[in-house]
């Protein structure tokens, strides 16, 4: 290798820019991963705690709405 090439691959190896951004995509890939795993793994009894979750929720709004209308009158 010469001087010239010596050079710029030491420049391109020290050369930082871009590099938080490219780690920041392998953290994002890496959580992508993670969720599609648990997902997989946990597909019936994570339907169920939805599920569960979004009927209290709903029952307690419910509640709430007719409460809201029997103290107005």
């Amino acid at each position: 290798m010469n001087k010239r090439n010596t050079t710029w691959l030491r420049t391109f190896l020290l050369d930082e820019s871009g590099q938080s951004i490219t780690e920041y995509g392998a953290i994002i890939a890496f959580v992508g991963v993670l969720i599609a795993v648990v997902f997989g793994l946990a597909r019936g009894s994570l339907f169920s705690a939805v599920s569960g979750s979004y009927s209290s929720v709903t029952s307690q709004l419910g509640a709430l709405n007719a409460y809201s209308g029997s103290s107005s009158s």
